[in-house]
């Protein structure tokens, strides 16, 4: 397509730049911005009216001239290349490999023939296949209580200062496949900080799982409109080397917390009208179009799971952010304040987390007989435990009847030997349950009510 130029700017609020519309362009349209000093921004079309086309420049508007620049349109909306020769390596916001320490591009660009638009395809839902198989985490609070599925969304909601990224970088370096085919993870670091970046890679090259991963980064101090493109160009890449390539990949998104912030800037400055919290009407609508970009494909060998991870404003799950993601995805794990104060890792809050696809998945194929079991049996008794600990306060220890001593023993069990696990600590399957089981023997065998006789009769241990 032949490119227009305009050299007459209307007007320039913060990073958007104002056209007069004289020619037929479309939203998303990438275009280069020349300045009189003979720099070159990047920039896209975000609006377009019968009057005027505005553009977001990425970067500061900073000499930006009204009468001498020029605005060139691409024709074309913003594409990356993509190659197998990503993997292992780490790259910025529009896929082009970087040098953490310095921030800058190194030399050579991917090279390939596949350069995809990043807003992907609409996937027609009649196309999606029911997830069937699991992805193995390594943490026990996921793989034996929550379980991820793959083709799932499962979001993790933390807070500030939470430990959120350890729980991500471990994540990363531990996911596993329980199929043959190739597992890939992508990692996309969405507003990040640079000692965060520095902190996730040195992670993933001591786990030597880093020739299996690759990594967009976005920080903190860049454009915002870097921000809002990052996860698209990740997303790509996944469905690339997913339908394409027919490989098993993960995608963990983090901080997604950040991503909205972004776009109610962005929404701010066009000055369109606020709705919950400041942030823009259509949060729903762009939180759906990240999310959805996840699952089985019925024809292709590949899959697409997605772990985003946000930090929750206050530590309010009600927040804009965390609740339109609740609508959204297919359950989340919840991380605790007060969890995490007592020294507890990784602090997942059991009562407010959920897997929706995990009941459609477990089982004696993919992971265990007594998994449905023994995971509904744990929520439910911890669900009690927790009632009589603040029964405690009231009554005293010294009212309590041997069944609640007994939920009590199995609280302080379930917490100290199952949930708690230290961060560059891999479970499996079988040392979860075998952890698991021994929880639930701190009860008696006529407390295990949601547990088939013949699973109690085979694990149950002995501990009165």
């Amino acid at each position: 397509m032949m490119s227009v130029s305009y050299t007459n700017i209307e007007k320039i609020i913060g990073p958007l730049i104002y056209l007069r519309n004289n020619h037929d362009t479309s939203y998303g349209e990438v275009v280069s911005v020349h300045t009189p000093d003979g720099k070159i921004r990047m920039g896209e079309v975000i609006e377009i009216s019968k009057e005027s086309i505005i553009i977001e420049v990425f970067g500061e508007t900073d000499g930006i001239s009204a009468t001498n620049t020029r605005v060139t349109f691409k024709g074309e909306p913003f594409k990356v290349k993509l190659s197998t020769d990503m993997i292992g390596k780490v790259f910025n916001y529009i896929g082009e490999p970087i040098d953490i320490s310095t921030r800058r591009m190194l030399p050579g660009k991917v090279i390939s023939s596949q350069n995809r638009e990043i807003e992907g395809s609409p996937i027609n839902p009649c196309a999606r296949e029911a997830p069937r198989e699991i992805i193995q985490t390594g943490i026990s609070a996921i793989d034996g209580l929550f379980t991820l599925i793959k083709g799932q969304k499962l979001p993790i909601f933390s807070g500030q200062g939470m430990p959120h990224n350890r729980l991500a970088a471990q994540i990363v370096t531990q996911a596993s496949s329980t199929s043959e085919k190739p597992f890939l993870i992508i990692f996309c670091g969405i507003g990040i900080l640079q000692d965060e970046a520095a902190f996730f890679l040195d992670e993933f090259k001591r786990s030597g799982k880093m020739q299996h991963i690759i990594s967009f980064l976005n920080f903190a101090d860049d454009p915002i409109m870097e921000r809002l493109i990052i996860p698209h160009v990740s997303l790509t890449a996944a469905e690339y080397f997913a339908y394409d390539l027919g490989m098993d990949v993960l995608v963990v998104l983090i901080d997604i917390t950040n991503y909205a912030e972004a776009l109610r800037e962005l929404s701010s400055a066009k000055e369109e009208i606020p709705s919950r919290k400041g942030y823009p009407g259509y949060l729903y609508s762009n939180l759906a179009a990240l999310y959805e970009r996840t699952g089985c494909l019925a024809g292709k060998q590949g899959s697409i799971t997605q772990i985003p991870i946000l930090s929750m404003p206050n530590d309010d799950i009600s927040h804009p952010i965390p609740d339109t993601t609740g609508f959204i995805t297919e359950g989340q794990v919840v991380l605790n304040r007060d969890l995490f104060k007592r020294n507890l890792y990784p602090p997942v809050e059991v009562l407010a987390s959920i897997s929706r696809l995990m009941k459609d998945a477990i089982g004696e194929r993919t992971t265990r007989k007594d998994h449905a079991d023994i995971s509904s049996q744990a929520i439910a008794s911890y669900s009690e435990a927790l009632e009589i600990r603040s029964l405690i306060s009231i009554v005293g220890e010294e009212g309590l009847k041997d069944n609640q001593n007994r939920l009590l023993d199995f609280a302080r069990s379930f917490e100290q030997a199952f949930l708690r696990q230290d961060i560059h600590e891999n479970r499996t399957l079988a040392e979860t349950f075998s952890r698991l089981w021994e929880s639930l023997s701190k009860l008696s065998r006529h407390q295990l009510t949601r547990v088939h006789r013949e699973h109690i009769d085979e694990y149950y241990q002995e501990t009165w």
